[in-house]
């Protein structure tokens, strides 16, 4: 007997690696599995849910600590016990959400948790062994916050566990001498633990691994994950003793949800069998758009002036006047005061922000209550950027008289919303340059953009006249879904009436948009025949041909439309919420009943190009449903909404990228709005 007692007390130091083993063991594989096993999206026929539902089992391997004698206010052992075993079972209905594509997610499971354990045998004063077992359960809700590293079938998880007491039996049993075999043992004892706490708040870590069980071919899908997680010690089942419980847990959990049908996914087997490979050719010919429509434009105000590297004189593209040229000024004839160069792309706009500087002392000017304060950024630190803001302040003092005592100064390392980000490698150059700035802050509404207030808020827009260049939605757009990864390329050709063909590309692009000019020439309107050659990554050419009737874009007699803009920062898709009232209550009144909304979105040229694209989408997106939501509420119906994100096409874009002003006005989403006539 003496031999299994010391056996006993050996293995609590022994059990502890073994446990981190075991972990480390099954946790390595699934990380190496998670790395190898993500999936493109593209190669999905429906894409994987967002929402599963199914049941989690696994077993409870609980390690027993500390303490315990005093079982209930009937029975107290005469000898304490320390160390236990056991293994329980767990069962429990779970929930997952987590996006495809993400890295985090929310994970619940509440159900029936077993802790039972049987005590290492010890030795009473009597040297009679006793034994102590218990069959502690609980009902555990645990939930968990999922973490997926690679965005694939790995994913690591934490939480709180909360732990509701079901079950506190124990049952006891004492020995007899071994010296004296030929007593009688006493009846085994069995009870409930007195003390017991109803509720426990613990912890548990983990890691799992989905195994898909069906093919992406069915809508429903299954998903069997192993998983093993980890319930430390923290707090005691018992408001007396010290009795500690240490869990690990392995099991698995059946997942069941249903997938949406994927609209990128191609079916790539097709061609090894001597089929096409699928893809989908479709021609987007809008209606007749008015040229040279006139348009009403309340063009956006950025508050920031922009200094070239190294420098802190106001760079030359700005529009500087003399003070004799101060009476002339008026906001709404900009076109006497041009800069001295202009991009030759959205001239009238540019013209409206190289004039920022006299447009804000002209403000102040009308506005002797008006105050402002100017913020400079420079990458060489506070003192640099307080001469940049100095040179704005002695502008606006010597040509427009303004007060000093009105204009407050302050430097920075950083603007107070940079477009360098910490930890950002890439582009820095341009960063750099959108960063070396000054900003404008005001409190004063005459200053300031309706409903705006803050470090980025916009000056108030200046309205402008002028006629609209065709835009991007009178373009003809081509779509091949699919080819991004069907094909190497592919490209156009377009056959009128008379046979006469024109050749276009090749593309790798899944959208192509051309404008009606470039295909029509002088001609007002025609019908072709538009065939798409595709080939194949393995060299085979594919051909597929729909009839497209195009009407060039031909001027109206008489018509204006309205034109409004929203501004982002760097990287920013939620500037909307400060744009929300400005929609609501400016932009939405001025949408006749019957008329149509063309949003457009964009970027810059920083930045990946896909995530670029559904960032100019986003934006656009938001602007409608908020617009959308304006007209239900005030009863207008019939508008129709046209909304496309150009992300950083420069074929589109409204302005260049060369300067940061134009990067920082292309970050926008554009509104037009059409009369019904």
């Amino acid at each position: 007997m003496k031999s299994i007692i010391n056996f006993s007390k050996g293995s609590r130091t022994a059990r502890s690696p073994f446990t981190r083993m075991i972990i480390s063991t099954v946790f390595s594989a699934l990380v190496l599995a998670g790395i190898h096993m993500p999936l493109k999206a593209q190669e999905k026929q429906f894409t994987q849910p967002s929402w599963w539902f199914g049941m989690a089992a696994g077993a409870n391997f609980n390690f027993h600590s500390g303490s315990t004698q005093h079982l209930n206010a009937d029975l107290t052992t005469l000898s304490a016990f320390h160390d236990g075993t056991g293994t329980g079972f767990y069962v429990a209905p779970l929930i997952e959400f987590y996006r495809p594509d993400s890295r985090l997610g929310l994970m619940f499971q509440f159900g029936y948790d077993n802790r039972k354990g049987k005590f290492e045998e010890v030795l009473t004063p009597c040297n009679c062994p006793s034994d102590l077992s218990t069959e502690l359960s609980y009902l555990s809700f645990e939930p968990s916050i999922r973490f997926a590293p690679f965005k694939g079938s790995f994913y690591l998880y934490a939480g709180p566990r909360f732990a509701f007491n079901l079950n506190k039996e124990f049952a006891y049993q004492l020995g007899v001498n071994p010296l004296y075999p030929e007593q009688i043992k006493p009846p085994r004892e069995m009870g409930d633990f007195s003390e017991i706490k109803e509720m426990l708040v613990s912890m548990q870590i983990g890691a799992g691994f989905d195994i898909p069980l069906t093919s992406d071919a069915n809508k429903g899908q299954a998903i069997l994950s192993p998983f093993v997680s980890f319930h430390p010690y923290f707090g005691q089942p018992r408001t007396i003793e010290t009795w500690n419980i240490t869990t690990v847990r392995l099991g698995a959990t059946l997942k069941l949800g249903n997938g949406k049908k994927n609209p990128l996914y191609v079916n790539q087997s097709m061609e090894s069998i001597g089929q096409d490979p699928v893809v989908l050719f479709t021609v987007d010919s809008p209606e007749n758009i008015a040229t040279s429509r006139r348009v009403r434009e309340t063009f956006p105000l950025r508050n920031y002036i922009f200094f070239d590297l190294g420098s802190t004189a106001i760079p030359d593209r700005y529009v500087l006047l003399n003070k004799d040229q101060v009476k002339d000024f008026k906001e709404d004839q900009l076109e006497t005061f041009k800069p001295k160069t202009l991009s030759g792309r959205s001239d009238r706009e540019m013209t409206i922000y190289y004039n920022i500087l006299n447009i804000l002392g002209d403000r102040m000017g009308k506005n002797p209550s008006s105050a402002i304060k100017l913020v400079g950024s420079s990458e060489k630190g506070p003192e640099d950027g307080k001469l940049l803001s100095n040179s704005v302040k002695e502008y606006l003092v010597d040509i427009f008289g303004i007060n000093p005592s009105r204009i407050a100064v302050e430097g920075r390392e950083k603007p107070k919303i940079p477009s360098e980000q910490t930890g950002g490698t890439s582009e820095l150059v341009l960063l750099g340059q959108d960063d070396r700035r000054v900003s404008v802050e005001s409190a004063n509404p005459a200053m300031l953009m309706e409903f705006h207030t803050g470090p980025d808020a916009p000056l108030k827009p200046v309205e402008s006249f002028g006629f609209q260049v065709a835009p991007p939605d009178s373009y003809v757009t081509f779509n091949v879904h699919g080819a991004k990864e069907a094909l190497s390329s592919w490209k156009l050709e377009l056959a009128d009436e008379k046979n006469n063909v024109q050749h276009f590309g090749p593309y790798t692009n899944e959208t192509v948009s051309i404008p009606g000019k470039s295909i029509l020439g002088v001609r007002e309107s025609g019908n072709y025949k538009a065939t798409m050659i595709g080939q194949t990554k393995s060299g085979k050419t594919i051909k597929k041909t729909i009839p497209v009737h195009m009407k060039l874009w031909t001027p109206a007699e008489s018509e204006e439309g309205t034109r409004f803009s929203v501004l982002y920062e760097f990287n920013d898709s939620k500037s909307i919420t400060l744009y929300e009232k400005y929609l609501t209550e400016v932009v939405a009144p001025k949408i006749p009943a019957n008329g149509k909304v063309i949003i457009h979105g964009y970027t810059d040229i920083i930045g990946d190009k896909e995530h670029n694209l559904n960032l100019s989408l986003a934006r656009a997106n938001d602007v409608k449903s908020i617009l959308e939501k304006a007209l239900v509420n005030t009863g207008r119906k019939g508008v129709k909404f046209t909304v496309r994100g150009y992300g950083e096409n420069e074929a589109f874009s409204p302005f260049n990228n060369n300067l940061p002003e134009e990067r920082f006005y292309n970050r926008s989403v554009v509104i037009d709005i059409i009369p019904s006539k």
